[in-house]
């Protein structure tokens, strides 16, 4: 009985993350709704010298998808396909070109992420990650929440980006 809880646990995990990252959220937009229809000038756009623009946003949500999915199977740290880590640099020069693949990178991380959710066994969503203080499902719900809290600010940077021009 507490595999099969374990196992609509894995189910619900895999539901959260789907709804904070695509199609439609009872919170609002989800991360990939509020990039839709976004230009490329609009997404390198950035508020203030030192402050983050939409681009560097989906770059950092899709490092942290990659993050968490290491993190619960194992992997070579440093593999994430862009330098920069935790805040990849958005291209000098924007394209469309590179925010298509920049958008495609994080659809990646997601899907990979979703695989290794439904992958992991129910057992080791107690299990405390090694080096850290969470448990595994609390990663995984909190990549989720993650991708809630910058969707805001998505939100928020296509309105001052709109304003400001």
């Amino acid at each position: 009985m507490a595999d099969r809880a374990l196992s609509q646990e894995i189910e619900l995990l895999l539901r959260i993350l789907d709804e904070s990252f695509t199609g439609k959220g009872w919170h609002g937009p989800t991360l990939l709704g509020s990039l839709r229809g976004l230009r490329p000038a609009d997404a390198a756009w950035r508020p203030g010298r030192g402050r983050h623009s939409i681009w560097e946003l989906v770059l950092h949500a899709a490092y942290w998808k990659y993050a968490v999915r290491r993190r619960l199977v194992g992997g070579r740290r440093g593999a994430f396909p862009r330098a920069g880590s935790n805040w990849p640099p958005a291209p000098a020069e924007p394209s469309a070109r590179r925010w298509r693949e920049d958008v495609a990178l994080l659809r990646e991380e997601h899907q990979r992420l979703r695989d290794a959710v439904r992958a992991l066994s129910p057992t080791r969503l107690r299990r405390r990650v090694a080096g850290s203080p969470w448990d595994h499902g609390a990663l995984i719900y909190g990549v989720a929440a993650h991708d809630a809290y910058h969707t805001g600010q998505i939100q928020l940077l296509k309105r001052l980006g709109a304003q400001a021009r």
